[in-house]
């Protein structure tokens, strides 16, 4: 499930919270670049969808780690541009689906089944390692939720898995797989329009504080 989580901003961060980000990084780092050869070799677009979404999480926790001392302009132009990324991998992710739907080929599922249990895994010990900060602010509760949620597409993965395997055809594979899309074309336009607000309202406030402390305003 594309993930629309903001990245975590807090001002005061909890003790071993800098120190999970980074667990939950490189796991997501990792799962990204073993389902994405998973996704080729076996032909699974869901795949596919589930490793950008893993890239997704991944530039989450790389923007928490870098952006926690800069200023709302800042953040808000990082986000965009992660709303851009995510917009756009969901459209490759439909172009894929429709390209494979043209071609009339079938993904290998034992692969898909395989390599979605062990994303499911991944998925489950980031969230065990965030579970202490689920109760912290609405920064830290959004990163737990994020891993938690994403445990359901790995388990959709391994649902479309069961279904290429019983029916022999892409179809589950692909239904998933433009869901998964949707969602993050659904989410990379939400973020977009929320960095746009930011980046105006961070201008704004920058105008206003340059005028007061122009030199007609300070008499």
């Amino acid at each position: 499930m594309a993930c629309s989580c903001s990245a975590p901003t807090p001002k005061t961060p909890a003790p071993g919270f800098r120190r999970a980000l980074w667990f939950a990084l490189w796991v997501n780092l990792a799962m990204f670049l073993v389902e994405g050869v998973a996704s080729l070799s076996s032909g699974s677009v869901s795949l596919m969808a589930d490793a950008i979404d893993f890239f997704g999480d991944s530039a989450n926790y790389i923007l928490s780690l870098t952006v926690l001392s800069m200023g709302m302009l800042w953040r808000g132009r990082a986000a965009m541009v992660k709303g851009i990324t995510m917009a756009v991998f969901g459209l490759v992710v439909w172009a894929r689906a429709l390209w494979v739907l043209e071609a009339g080929t079938t993904p290998e599922p034992l692969t898909m089944g395989s390599v979605g249990f062990l994303a499911l895994m991944a998925n489950v010990c980031v969230a065990v390692v965030l579970f202490k900060f689920r109760e912290g602010d609405s920064d830290m509760r959004s990163v737990w939720l994020c891993s938690r949620n994403d445990a359901i597409s790995n388990i959709a993965v391994m649902g479309a898995a069961l279904g290429v395997f019983g029916t022999g055809t892409a179809w589950p594979d692909l239904v998933v797989a433009a869901i998964m899309g949707t969602l993050a074309i659904t989410a990379g336009i939400s973020v977009m329009r929320h960095a746009k607000k930011d980046i105006t309202a961070a201008r704004a406030e920058t105008l206003a504080q340059n005028v007061s402390a122009s030199p007609s305003h300070s008499h």
